[in-house]
């Protein structure tokens, strides 16, 4: 019996792959192409839509450290002086003075009421650093992945809405400032009529502040003029 045609395996010692038949792949009898799609998951929903984010909280290096160095000295100081007491030696004159000063003085004295003044205020000052968030110029973002927050700061805000106040046919001159609730707009438009820039500002400014993904999209203020004579 001869063996058919085409199942001979090749002189050259090379084994041949099978052949996959099209009528197999249309009737998904083939392998699984949407495999490898189907491990990565889908794609993770969309969060905060439409949702106010809060601001990001600062660390406060600065003011943290210039306490933390402050308190360090004094209770250095007051150590010290403890330790010379109990030597036997007399104790520092700053400190003897200061009481003495604090037993003799009365409390309406105008440097006691100097000196408590300045101490409500440092107080006031350390306890709004602690219950406000901080860094005004970072914009809060909408999140749009589990687990991440990102933010905008104004003055990349501010240069994305002046390059798309800047596409918009007769505008020679734009200045933009974003706050965290208002974007203030400047613009000199060099031919056209003012009221046709505008018109055509706001709406491509709209799309722009849409565009950010900000958290909350601040509202806009827009103003057109003529550039001002040189000389």
């Amino acid at each position: 019996m001869s063996e058919p045609q085409g199942t001979r395996p090749p002189e050259d010692g090379t084994q041949r792959l099978p052949v996959l038949d099209k009528g197999e792949t249309e009737n998904g009898d083939g392998p699984d192409r949407s495999e490898s799609s189907a491990v990565s998951g889908p794609p993770p929903e969309l969060e905060g839509k439409g949702g106010r984010e809060r601001r990001f909280w600062s660390a406060r290096r600065v003011p943290a450290g210039i306490v933390a160095l402050l308190l360090l000295g004094l209770a250095g100081l007051f150590l010290y002086d403890i330790v010379s007491v109990r030597a036997g030696r007399p104790g520092m004159y700053w400190r003897r003075e200061l009481a003495r000063q604090l037993a003799e003085r009365p409390l309406d004295d105008t440097w006691v009421l100097v000196g408590a003044g300045v101490a409500a205020a440092l107080g006031l000052w350390l306890l709004v650093l602690a219950v406000t968030p901080g860094l005004r110029d970072v914009l809060p973002m909408r999140r749009t992945h589990t687990g991440v927050r990102a933010g905008l700061h104004r003055d990349a805000a501010a240069t994305a809405l002046r390059d798309r106040a800047m596409e918009v046919a007769g505008v020679q001159a734009a200045r933009v400032r974003v706050r965290r609730r208002r974007a203030d707009v400047r613009a000199a438009s060099h031919f056209r009529e003012l009221d046709d820039v505008r018109t055509e500002l706001d709406d491509v400014l709209a799309d722009a502040v849409s565009g950010l993904g900000l958290s909350q999209p601040p509202s806009l203020s827009v103003r057109v003029r003529r550039p001002g004579r040189k000389g």
